[in-house]
């Protein structure tokens, strides 16, 4: 298997023990330089970790594409060790078969269930996440929930409108935390979000739940149509939906018809409670 980036994008080839190959297209732009203007710019000192980054997606995304294919066709799942040929741009990838995670299978393994509680936080199958913890408290749970899960430390990023936000993965999905300062100087939790792409969720498998209610699990349309009839006030902006009263946000894929499942749920400290105490 090879992963290549050029000028114009990113491909892959999946090259077969006889010799067959067949090319697949893969998203994100090229791997040049464009500044947009005409005169010459050498390239800006963070393009090659942007490069790195976007590699590092794409043979996640290749992998988990080959390994639900393998399982589908074969029942049997793959594992691909990589090799950088001309590091980041240029990869080929070694496949091997493996067998079947429990998780593909209903009841083998328990998900990982994340509790939304509007106005107070999240409360976690062995610790909680709540809007009165402190940051420092925030980073070190979702440390030692990544570690008891098998997965990497949590990942620091900058995410506009936040003070602090670090996210972890919990089976194919993630689990991300936001701090903010408030009036006191105090930097706290503001924002809980459970994300987690559409197929199959990996091990273990990564559930937000309010009242009940699965909300990745559904139908949007079924989900949002709950909330109405329970009495709650819904805005809907195109594939977003958001519940002011609870400060919980949806989304599903842009351009996916309401029978298609939210992939994302975020919770943060309802904005008619902000002015008061936590």
């Amino acid at each position: 298997m090879l992963l290549r980036g050029d000028e114009d994008g990113w491909g892959c080839t999946v090259v077969s023990e006889c010799g067959r190959s067949a090319d697949e297209r893969l998203p994100g732009p090229g791997v040049r330089w464009q500044t947009g203007v005409r005169r010459r710019e050498g390239e800006p000192p963070w393009w090659s970790r942007q490069l790195a980054e976007a590699a590092e997606g794409l043979r996640e995304l290749v992998g988990r594409r080959i390994t639900d294919r393998t399982f589908a066709e074969l029942g049997v799942e793959t594992e691909i060790s990589w090799f950088a040929v001309r590091d980041p741009v240029e990869w080929e990838g070694l496949v091997t078969l493996r067998d079947p995670d429990p998780a593909r299978f209903p009841g083998e393994v328990p998900p990982f269930v994340v509790t939304f509680q509007p106005g107070r936080g999240v409360l976690l199958p062995d610790h909680h996440l709540l809007f009165s913890t402190e940051a420092a408290d925030v980073w070190t749970t979702l440390a030692a929930i990544a570690e008891s899960c098998g997965s990497p430390p949590p990942l620091s990023r900058f995410l506009c409108g936040w003070d602090g936000h670090r996210d972890i993965r919990i089976g194919r999905g993630s689990l991300q935390a936001s701090t903010g300062i408030g009036s006191d100087g105090v930097e706290r939790l503001g924002q809980v979000h459970v994300g987690r792409p559409p197929g199959w969720a990996g091990n273990p498998e990564l559930r937000p739940r309010l009242d009940g209610i699965d909300l990745l699990d559904e139908p949007a349309a079924d989900v949002t149509g709950l909330f109405r009839e329970l009495g709650h006030e819904v805005e809907e902006h195109g594939p977003s939906v958001h519940l002011p009263a609870m400060g919980l946000r949806l989304s599903r894929p842009l351009d996916a018809p309401e029978s298609f499942a939210f992939i994302g749920a975020s919770l943060e400290f309802p904005a008619p409670l902000a002015d008061g105490l936590r």
